[in-house]
């Protein structure tokens, strides 16, 4: 049986500006951050001639083309597994999807790492998040960036320069020592209750950045700046600085979509901000699923929060990516 793992993450910086639609243009920036939750993928070989795939629902076909996840059928494809292979594949999440933890990014380089291990064939890092992008953005189609599937096979905390030729550029964030470890410690992550789909919210900044729309590339060119200015900020170990960088980047997030946040959602930020918190925003694409606060007074933010009804999940930074757990 082989077992890989890829973690889920938490975006840092810049986040937006790793879309085609804008970087092709103008350039990317994004400082990610993987984190100890991961998309796990088994695979083993059955008796029977036919692909068994289970993940929120359970498949029993006899051939690739007949698939019916998308993006199991086209990482089966490009792994070249041929057109009948016989086979269990189950995913498992530690968070669920539409989280804003870039778990799809995450379960297609779990997917593809464990496929390549299938066929004996060594991937790289840059390869394996290539050819996620390739099967999500490419072949299907999906308004998303390419931040996620970068992360997840990287793992770390993780600069990504995002250039006009497509290329990516990918460099660990300068931090010492001590601002890593109070990072790790004063970051707080709290589930709103709710999931959305990260499709739905980007289309509507993908379509406006491919048709020149001036208020949205201006804003994500603000944000890219905001990216950069994190970087020096946690680069001089100033995570005060961060913190109001980080403010000011959900201000400008939610100006990108009516669907970015809700009143509800605005009213647990504030109530994080009056207890607490130096500054935070909604993870990911937006509408759902984690509020990420950095605080140094955890304690007092968590009991408030708690009792509020949103639901904490402790983090630590992961430095491993995409990993082969078990099998060969």
């Amino acid at each position: 049986m082989i077992i890989t793992r890829s973690p889920l993450r938490i975006s840092l910086g810049g986040g937006g500006t790793d879309l085609p639609s804008y970087y092709l243009e103008h350039g990317g920036f994004v400082i990610s951050a993987a984190i100890d939750k991961y998309v796990y993928i088994t695979l083993h070989e059955v008796f029977q001639q036919e692909l068994i795939i289970k993940y929120s629902k359970m498949e029993i076909v006899t051939s690739v083309g007949q698939v019916v996840h998308p993006i199991i059928r086209e990482a089966l494809r490009l792994a070249d597994v041929g057109p009948a292979p016989w086979l269990e594949i189950t995913s498992m999440s530690d968070i669920p999807a539409g989280s804003g933890l870039g778990s799809s990014g995450s379960f297609t380089t779990a997917l593809l790492l464990a496929l390549h291990t299938f066929k004996k064939s060594f991937v790289s890092a840059q390869d394996l998040a290539e050819e996620a992008c390739h099967i999500e953005i490419d072949l299907l189609g999906e308004p998303i960036g390419k931040q996620d599937q970068y992360i997840a096979s990287y793992g770390g905390v993780t600069c990504f320069s995002f250039q006009p030729d497509g290329k990516v550029i990918v460099e660990p964030l300068k931090l010492d020592r001590e601002t890593l470890f109070s990072l790790q410690d004063n970051l707080a992550l709290f589930f709103v209750g709710f999931t959305r789909s990260a499709s739905e919210i980007l289309r509507e900044q993908d379509t406006k950045s491919r048709s020149g729309d001036r208020a949205m590339v201006e804003n994500l060119h603000y944000v890219k700046k905001l990216g950069f200015e994190s970087k020096a900020a946690f680069e001089r170990g100033d995570l005060r600085a961060f913190a109001e960088i980080m403010h000011a980047h959900w201000e400008h997030k939610k100006k990108r979509s009516t669907g970015m946040s809700n009143p509800q959602i605005d009213e647990w930020y504030e109530l994080g901000r009056r207890n607490g918190a130096l500054g935070g925003k909604l993870i990911g694409a937006g509408g759902g699923g984690f509020l990420m606060f950095y605080t140094e007074d955890k304690t007092r933010l968590r009991h408030v929060l708690g009792k509020a009804g949103l639901r904490e999940v402790p983090l630590r930074f992961d430095f491993a990516g995409a990993t082969l757990v078990s099998g060969s």
